[in-house]
């Protein structure tokens, strides 16, 4: 079967290539409805990880975010019409201690090969979780990005120790945010801060304890426990206060991603035994808990509706990079693309 994908093959270029896809009883075909735009597709559009990574990785379809509807399915398992999140990482092969996202011979969309942004996309049966009825699905485009800090905060509940009356996330984008609402939910009767550096996304907030500056973070403010959500250059800066501000024998969670190595205070880190540790992408079961926690916390499905910054109608090429550029411009929020192509 013949189908159509919108590869990036340069800077903020695309070409359609015509792929021969088999229809094993394997394989899922599923039609894109919305796809959501990444940091991590962004860095690719623009050029910036660099020439020798773009050589090695284009031409490729972006866009690892996503939800669709079942078109073909050889064995019936999926009814035609079911709608499904798309698990980017493709695991090779099982071990018994290490998650399906940290082999290394794991396959990821939109990284390794092609994403989402295809006619049909040709997945693996064991790489779809269904989605309930009624599910928004503006907000169900970026599950991935939930099961992100889904898969953050289930390693928390092994690693961290019993002091959970506190919890600080540091950093004021779309990641911080989602991981302080899974927090307040996840642990109701502890307090969750936010600290970042722009007020108005503060405001967001709203259903935090405290949001505070990270400019003017009160001395003698402690934490239990601590989840970086930064990136960048910034996430130096935030694990460094976390360091100030955590209690001994916390843990600190490293989500932010950066495209250079940071510092931090080892010293204080060894003084107050502290518990480093980072967590990256996301397994089946984690998209499983993510799905059963946007199906039973409508209240949460609502606050995950204002990070839906901007929905593009896309029904061509063109379309496609006047919503890549449209999101480079906007200051908050996931930029979705109602996939009709």
């Amino acid at each position: 079967m013949i189908n159509q994908v919108y590869r990036l093959v340069s800077e903020r270029q695309f070409e359609v290539s015509n792929v021969e896809e088999a229809l094993t009883s394997d394989v899922v075909v599923v039609r894109p409805t919305h796809l959501s735009i990444c940091a991590a597709d962004q860095r690719y559009y623009t050029g910036s990880r660099g020439k020798e990574i773009l050589a090695k990785k284009l031409p490729m379809a972006l866009i690892h975010e996503g939800v669709g509807e079942v078109v073909y399915d050889a064995k019936k398992e999926f009814p035609i019409g079911t709608k499904v999140v798309m698990v980017p990482n493709t695991p090779m092969e099982k071990d018994p201690v290490i998650a399906e996202n940290y082999l290394q011979t794991s396959k990821f969309r939109s990284s390794g090969f092609d994403g989402l942004m295809q006619d049909n996309v040709f997945i693996r049966r064991d790489r779809l979780v269904i989605l309930p009825d009624g599910m928004d699905m503006k907000v169900a485009a970026f599950s991935e990005l939930i099961s992100v800090a889904v898969h953050a905060l289930l390693r928390f509940d092994k690693r961290g120790n019993q002091n959970r009356g506190t919890f600080g996330v540091w950093g004021d984008g779309n990641l911080g945010f989602i991981m302080t609402l899974l927090l307040k939910n996840y642990y109701p009767d502890s307090k969750v801060y936010i600290f970042g550096k722009t007020p108005y996304k503060l405001d967001f907030f709203s259903f935090v304890d405290a949001a505070y500056n990270i400019d003017s973070i009160p001395e003698d403010l402690v934490i239990d426990q601590a989840f970086e959500c930064a990136g960048g250059r910034g996430s130096q800066y935030a694990v460094s206060q976390i360091i100030d501000h955590i209690r001994p024998e916390g843990t600190i969670s490293l989500l932010g991603v950066s495209e250079y190595p940071i510092e931090f205070n080892t010293r204080m880190v060894l003084e107050k035994g502290l518990t480093v540790y980072g967590s990256s992408r996301s397994g089946v079961y984690d998209f499983e808990k993510t799905v059963e926690f946007l199906a039973n916390n409508q209240r949460a499905v609502e606050y995950l509706a204002n990070l839906v910054g901007e929905v593009h109608d896309v029904r061509s090429i063109q379309d496609v990079i006047e919503a890549f550029e449209s999101d480079l411009r906007s200051p908050w929020g996931k930029t979705v693309m109602a996939w009709n192509i």
